[in-house]
């Protein structure tokens, strides 16, 4: 199975989710950028607020794309230890790479919420939602911000994630929800047709009509 887009994923991981529609205690979470059109589809189909937690993960020098691991905001990192030991990762190299996708969280932030605070979420029910989860970095960043901001009960939600990813995720969140979880899983992009770059623009958009529900 691959979805034509993001728009269609977010709407079939909507149906995944239609338990929790409605419920006034419940905020959904989008990690940007490609998170958000899929959590805005979720929000608007359970009639609940959107709002996006910035996170990025730290690409290993030279392979950007595999995870060592991931900030969020408040100061939180999260490092994988497998990745950094495998690679002779130092304390200088984490640094300078934190360093630089600090920079990418604070602009993003920025340009997405303007001087906008986040959306409360102590005592709230989360459903945090990204467009694909491969190793589980950035989310694990997410978990670690959301508990430090005393969120309650905390539902990962994509409509695709790799099947040994979903298993490690199910020991650290209240709830793991996926419309699909291959066992083979060499990156999100295989499972989409179209996956081109959602842009700040439309980020803004579907922030500013998701936090109106």
């Amino acid at each position: 199975m691959r979805f034509r887009n993001r728009l269609e994923a977010g709407e079939l991981l909507a149906g995944k989710l239609a338990h929790y529609a409605r419920q006034p205690d419940l905020v959904v979470l989008a990690l940007p950028r490609g998170g958000v059109p899929v959590a805005h589809a979720v929000a608007r189909s359970l009639q609940v607020p959107l709002d996006i937690l910035a996170v990025r993960k730290l690409g290993v020098p030279g392979q950007a794309e595999l995870a060592m691991g991931a900030i969020a905001s408040g100061g939180v990192r999260v490092l994988n230890r497998g990745v950094v030991e495998a690679f002779g990762l130092d304390e200088d190299v984490i640094a300078r790479v934190a360093a630089r996708e600090e920079l990418e969280l604070a602009r993003r932030e920025s340009a997405y919420r303007g001087d906008g605070p986040p959306m409360p979420v102590a005592g709230r029910s989360v459903i945090l939602v990204d467009d694909g989860i491969a190793t589980g970095a950035t989310v694990r960043a997410a978990l670690d911000a959301l508990r430090r901001r005393g969120a309650g009960r905390i539902v990962i939600a994509a409509p695709t994630i790799a099947a040994e990813t979903r298993e490690d995720l199910r020991r650290e969140a209240d709830e793991v929800v996926a419309v699909i979880a291959p066992e083979e899983f060499s990156g999100v992009a295989e499972w989409y047709e179209d996956f081109s770059q959602t842009t700040d623009e439309e980020v803004r958009a579907l922030l500013a009509s998701g936090r109106m529900a």
